[in-house]
């Protein structure tokens, strides 16, 4: 069977869905890590944090806390990549009980009378790259929290108040690099929730896609916890 046979197994329904996971899921992320929007992001404040967390490392002698702190998050982030280990190993495992896993899903509602063998395939292929994805997120997020913690080693003992601001923007930097590629790993979670609802329909998964982003947006822009920190930060 050549690709173009392969790939034809698709409706054009599941077509227009993948195109609109696509613009999603790319969209989404132009839009919070570049900021088009203009608006005010929970990226942004918690790099002021970030930064005021710098600030404080520095004035400090004992960094005891900054070292405690960045060990939870790289624990964290250590969970989630190892998990995702698991959720691929999972998914090609599914790949071997492709039949039961067809039955299963046509027995579900909204689900088409006959799923072929080649466009559930084609589904989880593109279901375990999304996850691949988010463990190669997790994995250079944890990669750049080493870094951190090389970052928090190299700042001197002691620092002119002159040179404050170099060392805490620097912290602040690679701790923001760091955060945000954590937080495309999640992403990629999230997603590939969506990606899991198209085994059942495209309709579902469109829709699906749709409420992951309004959700995720909704948690960017305009969630309590962004609210509380612009209070605090005045805004």
């Amino acid at each position: 069977m050549s690709l173009l046979d392969f790939l034809s197994k698709l409706t054009l329904l599941d077509w227009i869905g993948l195109a609109w996971f696509l613009a999603c899921w790319m969209g989404f992320e132009l839009i919070v890590d570049r900021g088009w929007l203009g608006s005010t992001r929970l990226h942004e404040e918690t790099h002021k944090l970030r930064l005021e967390w710098g600030r404080a490392m520095v004035r400090r002698e004992a960094r005891i806390v900054d070292s405690s702190l960045i060990s939870n998050l790289l624990q964290s982030i250590s969970f989630y990549a190892n998990t995702s280990i698991y959720i691929i190993g999972a998914l090609f495992a599914a790949l071997g009980a492709l039949d039961q896993l067809i039955a299963a899903a046509s027995e579900l509602p909204f689900s088409p009378r006959v799923l072929s063998r080649e466009a559930a395939e084609i589904k989880l292929l593109i279901l375990i790259g999304v996850f691949i994805v988010a463990y190669f997120k997790f994995t250079w997020s944890l990669r750049q929290f080493n870094l951190l913690s090389i970052t928090l080693g190299s700042a001197p003992q002691k620092v002119d108040e002159s040179e404050v601001e170099y060392y805490a923007q620097k912290f602040a930097a690679v701790n923001t690099c760091a955060g945000n590629d954590f937080n495309r790993g999640l992403r990629a979670y999230y997603f590939g929730m969506a990606v899991m609802a198209w085994m059942v329909s495209a309709w579902i998964f469109i829709v699906s896609t749709l409420v992951i982003v309004i959700v995720l947006a909704r948690r960017e822009f305009v969630s309590p916890v962004l609210k509380a920190l612009r209070r605090l930060d005045g805004a």
